[in-house]
């Protein structure tokens, strides 16, 4: 069997395993390659700039330097890591800001018909706050993409002061979720030889102590059972919490970070990957690869957030690639979802659903203009499958 084939037989039966249930033998026949999209083709481009399959609408929510709709608050530059809480009949939507010094995190507030009712700081003067995660609590988890960076909790209502937690690790942190069957954190670390770790908290709730873990395995791994081993030194310094342990799996560039169903999926942009670490019994697979993507260009390049559906489809945002957000369904059909034209300097940041399922928020960071100062929101509705 020819090398490629052969690679991505392994991938297609580990991908498979990784979505569970009812739906591992579809996956198993499909694997993550091209297929059409369960939504449709993308149609013209829209109003808002957008192009999204038949049935769906779009509009812009907010845009850097500029006051939300309705609102007295100016919007933050470069966009990036997001998630929905609800909030009574309506939802909030939060959104980090990925800029040195003023970083920070701001909110956006929705009533039950979806009209924006106010907008406001959450976190302030902090460093390149780039992805980070919701917590089972309702706090949104905010990283800072900068050596040794910290991870702050924030209050998505904007009550409660944002609180510094360096007991989970200082790293140049992205993305994190958590796991309440197991109640940890799952974090990603954004360089080339960085490592997925996992917090324990001393309590389920409260962050400000407990055990930072990182993953240990072969670095030629990429399906099969992982350990995990404490780190001893989560300060990082001297030396950096991935080269504390010997035997820490690498992970080249890790991005978007969610959890469900026992599985905590991660991304890798250096190498066009999708991960899924199945959670239940420890072990890792390839949800997607695009290098061995068959017969078809890869619909997919460049991954970076990542989030998940109540129908179980992950939509995954692309930083280059053609600035599409592309979604892998159970079945393991990879197809683009919807596209920004026309902002080839930008990526796309904060994908995220409103708690209802109906609506997916999204940046795209640097917009038209192609600088953090060019950043739009954007609001996506429709028939979203659940």
């Amino acid at each position: 069997m020819e090398r490629r084939n052969f690679l991505r037989v392994a991938v297609v039966g580990t991908a498979a395993a990784a979505f569970g249930g009812a739906n591992w033998r579809e996956a198993f026949a499909a694997g993550a390659q091209p297929g059409p999209s369960p939504y449709g083709p993308l149609q013209a481009v829209n109003s808002s700039g957008l192009m999204l399959p038949a049935k769906f609408t779009s509009r812009v929510i907010a845009r850097t330097g500029q006051k939300v709709a309705g609102t007295s608050y100016t919007w933050h530059p470069a966009p990036d890591g997001g998630a929905c809480f609800k909030d009574g009949t309506g939802w909030i939507y939060v959104s980090n800001s990925e800029v040195p010094s003023t970083g920070g995190a701001s909110a956006v507030k929705f009533n039950a018909q979806g009209t924006i009712t106010s907008a406001y700081r959450t976190l302030s003067n902090t460093n390149v706050n780039c992805a980070g995660g919701a917590t089972p609590w309702n706090t949104w988890l905010s990283c800072e993409e900068v050596d040794r960076g910290y991870v702050y909790e924030t209050d998505p209502w904007g009550v409660k002061a944002a609180v510094r937690h360096p007991a989970m690790g200082r790293f140049k942190h992205e993305a994190c979720a958590a796991d309440p069957v197991r109640k940890v954190i799952y974090l990603t670390e954004d360089v080339s030889d960085g490592c997925l770790y996992r917090f324990k908290p001393t309590t389920w709730g409260d962050l400000r102590s407990g055990t930072l873990e990182v993953m240990t395995g072969s670095n030629s791994q990429t399906s099969g059972t992982v350990g995990w081993a404490r780190v001893p030194d989560p300060d990082g310094s001297p030396t950096a919490t991935r080269n504390q342990v010997s035997g820490a799996k690498r992970f080249n560039g890790g991005e978007g970070c969610y959890y469900a169903d026992d599985t905590c999926w991660f991304t890798t942009k250096g190498d066009g990957r999708v991960w899924a670490y199945n959670a239940t019994n420890s072990t890792i697979s390839l949800t997607y690869d695009d290098s061995l993507v068959t017969g078809a260009p890869a619909p997919l390049t460049g991954v970076d957030n990542v989030t998940r559906s109540s129908g179980g489809d992950l939509f995954v945002a692309e930083d280059g690639g053609n600035m599409e957000i592309c979604i892998i369904t159970p079945q393991g059909v990879v197809a683009p979802f919807l596209r920004v034209p026309g902002q080839s300097s930008s990526e796309i940041t904060g994908p995220a659903f409103s708690p209802d399922g109906s609506r997916l928020y999204f940046s795209s960071q640097r917009g038209t203009a192609g600088n953090v100062n060019g950043g739009i929101t954007y609001e996506v509705t429709g028939p979203f499958r659940r």
